[in-house]
């Protein structure tokens, strides 16, 4: 299969992959060409197809070679005409053939649209599509939200003054974001953010994937809201071990374990270095998070707990005698990811794609059909290059049709997870965060946290915001509340006012320049958690399971959606018949004891 067959297919995606265009290509097990090769053919296709889809319009292409389909048309256009190396095929191949027959026209046509576009130079008109200047249909929504390309700068390896001195040498500083949010796709400008340490905005088209500094690692794309948990958790290593509740990709492990690395390179002696544990459930994204933590040369500091679930985790397991401090950022709606300027779209020309006698037979005209399936329904595809972080991505849990049911499944496992973590005996910190707008998960479960029997016996509270560190104490933006949300029979004014001030959110679409996103810590105060700390053999109970939880706090009022009302009387249906079960338990065991 040539190198624009296996692209086609890559776009029609034949085998249904999920995720990126960057994943598509990696999970294609029969491929033949490199990834990069693919990768840079597409992408840079895409680019020129606002200008080439008219050229091969104008110059008749579709209607005179039948056996090409639109987006082959595209790629070998863009080859035949704007890559150094021509189109990569040998000369009697019959992609080339049906391509270079044309060459005259296309070119001619080419021409026009360079001069009609005001670009006296191919280089001036290269420099033009580079910076977005031809996708002028999406410039008007885009002029007001656009979303910088948020870089961290990996203390691991490398320091900032460092990267500012080699990798963004030709850069211009900008002391107001503002200046990065209305600058061209890819100017060379950028701004040193206030608010987390080693962190730049840059330009939202700026490609920084082929510079050396990313492929080492040495620099790591991550929304600045992702960057809040690790830095408002702030761990020491008086506080000892981390743990990662939900690790993959490995955006804010990484990050903990920078946070950790610079704060114990200085020490001498015998002292212990604290590590970061990892937990990551799903195995093929513990290979992400692996390779990410490998990369960023944090292997050293972090291990992956690869398909192991936080939730199975024993708190008074010896392995977690030494953890301090806990960082969760589970599942969620995803309703505060921002669409990424990285996300382009690829504008397809018109022409028929039913070109294929229907009893064609053969390998290279089945391949020639590949991409009849995206071209059809639509005259362009949209293509995300790289996959969110996907802290930034939920996991997939079932989706509903209505929303408030959603939140309940997502807020009632967001509270488990939660609650879990503070069971940890010698826990001192939590950082929780979503990347969602929705107070049912955000400010919804943290109330309910604080409440549970979790959260009351084993003495934690709301870290207030006095207390948070000095990036994140004066961030503007904070907690809300939703009258009729909470059942608020055990909130008291100034309680849910403290609750507020802590909570740290940050909205998409201003001049922030971040996605949407929630955050809160908890600090211990007092003892480490035990149910059965003080009391006598006949005394002792179980840990509360996730049922009597939601039975002691009863939760979201969703009054619209009775299929949540059904699930919230079977949680209590269910605590019920557990508590029967127990305390029959309880009477045996005070009986045998006796």
């Amino acid at each position: 299969m040539s190198l624009y067959y296996e692209a086609a297919d890559v776009l029609a995606n034949t085998a249904n992959v999920g995720g990126s265009l960057k994943s598509r290509i990696y999970k294609k097990s029969d491929r033949k060409s490199s990834p990069a090769q693919l990768y840079a053919l597409v992408t840079e296709a895409a680019k020129w197809s606002p200008v080439l889809k008219v050229v091969i319009e104008k110059s008749g292409l579709l209607e005179e070679e039948k056996k090409l389909t639109p987006v082959l048309a595209l790629l070998l256009t863009h080859d035949l005409l704007v890559s150094k190396g021509g189109v990569a095929a040998p000369a009697n191949h019959v992609l080339k053939l049906a391509i270079t027959r044309h060459k005259a026209r296309l070119g001619a046509e080419f021409t026009k649209a360079r001069i009609s576009g005001g670009y006296t130079t191919l280089a001036a008109f290269k420099n033009a599509v580079n910076d977005g200047k031809l996708n002028s249909e999406e410039e008007p929504t885009q002029a007001t939200v656009r979303h910088p390309r948020w870089v961290r700068v990996n203390s691991v390896k490398t320091t900032l003054e460092d990267q500012l001195a080699t990798t963004f040498a030709g850069f211009e500083k900008k002391d107001d974001l503002r200046d990065i949010l209305s600058a061209p796709g890819s100017a060379k400008v950028y701004h040193i953010d206030s608010n987390i340490p080693h962190l730049l905005a840059f330009p939202s088209r700026i490609d920084l994937s082929k510079s050396p500094a990313y492929a080492k690692g040495q620099i790591i794309f991550q929304d600045k809201a992702s960057c809040f948990p690790a830095y408002l958790l702030d761990p020491t290593p008086e506080d000892g071990d981390v743990i990662d509740g939900c690790a993959a990709p490995g955006n804010k492990t990484t990050h903990l374990a920078a946070i950790l690395q610079s704060r114990t390179s200085h020490r001498v002696g015998d002292a212990r270095t604290p590590s970061v544990i990892a937990f990551e459930k799903d195995n093929f994204r513990a290979g992400t998070l692996t390779k990410m933590v490998k990369l960023a040369s944090a292997d050293s500091i972090v291990t992956v707990k690869a398909g192991q679930d936080f939730l199975l985790a024993r708190p008074d397991s010896t392995e977690f005698a030494n953890v301090g401090a806990i960082l969760l950022d589970p599942s969620c709606s995803g309703s505060g990811i921002v669409g990424r300027d990285d996300t382009v779209k690829m504008h397809l020309p018109e022409g028929s794609t039913s070109e294929r006698p229907k009893g064609a037979k053969g390998k290279k005209r089945k391949r020639g059909d590949v991409s009849d399936k995206a071209t059809k329904p639509s005259a362009s595809l949209r293509l995300d290059l790289e996959d969110t972080t996907p802290e930034d991505t939920p996991e997939e849990i079932p989706i509903h049709d209505r929303l408030g049911e959603r939140l309940v499944a997502l807020s009632t496992f967001q509270l488990k997870i939660l609650a879990h973590a503070m069971r940890f005996p010698n826990a001192r910190k939590i950082t929780y965060s979503t990347c969602s707008v929705h107070f049912e998960e955000n400010e919804g479960v943290v109330s309910q946290a604080l409440l549970s029997s979790a959260a009351t016996q084993g003495g934690w509270t709301i870290q207030k915001r006095k207390d948070q560190v000095a990036g994140l104490k004066n961030w503007r933006k904070r907690g809300i509340w939703e009258e009729h949300q909470l059942e608020s029979s055990k909130l008291g004014d100034h309680f849910r006012e403290d609750v507020l001030d802590a909570c740290i959110r940050c909205e998409k679409g201003t001049n922030e320049g971040t996605m949407g996103f929630f955050v809160a810590a908890f600090v211990r105060h007092g003892g480490s958690y035990s149910l059965n700390e003080g009391r006598s053999i006949n005394e002792a109970v179980e840990e509360p399971t996730p049922e009597e939880e939601l039975e002691e706090w009863n939760g979201f009022s969703d009054e619209d959606t009775s299929e949540a009302k059904k699930r919230n009387g079977v949680n209590e249906q269910k605590a019920s018949e557990h508590k029967a079960k127990k305390n029959k338990k309880r009477r045996k065991s005070k009986t045998s004891c006796n």
